[in-house]
């Protein structure tokens, strides 16, 4: 083992569509902003306090963002699971910072559409069940 470790998990809603990037090699990349909200009571006033956090969500897979850019949309409810990548740029001679999650997976949470109110689901959850599953009967 190397002694590091680089891995973030994150459960949160996407800010806006993804934007798809299509690369003359024929490579792609998704960006998005995922937001995280925190919550608790000020043990001061007692009232209830929020913080939410954006973070700068890249599919640098071809397969992933192509699934990114075919199911996410904004407002809907995902895990992702990746690493921080912290990259610099520059413009108009100005240095700029940027810190992003470089995504190797993602599990949807919320239904295709937003504004649906359908049950949670993950791309490896089955669609169909049997009628044992219905009744409450399951074969394990």
């Amino acid at each position: 083992m190397s002694g590091t470790v680089n891995k973030v998990i994150l459960v949160g809603n996407i800010g806006k569509d993804p934007e798809l990037k299509t690369f003359e090699n024929g490579g792609k990349v998704l960006n998005f902003p995922l937001a995280t909200t925190e919550s608790w009571k000020d043990p001061k006033t007692g009232e209830r306090v929020s913080q939410t956090d954006w973070h700068n969500i890249v599919f640098r897979k071809t397969a992933l963002a192509e699934l990114g850019e075919q199911f996410l949309k904004k407002g809907m409810k995902i895990y992702v699971e990746g690493k921080i990548r912290n990259r610099n740029y520059q413009v108009n001679g100005e240095t700029k910072y940027i810190t992003e999650i470089h995504a190797d997976e993602f599990t949807m949470l919320s239904a295709k559409t937003p504004e649906a109110n359908a049950q949670p689901m993950a791309l490896n959850e089955p669609i169909a069940t049997t009628n044992a599953e219905k009744e409450g009967d399951i074969p394990f």
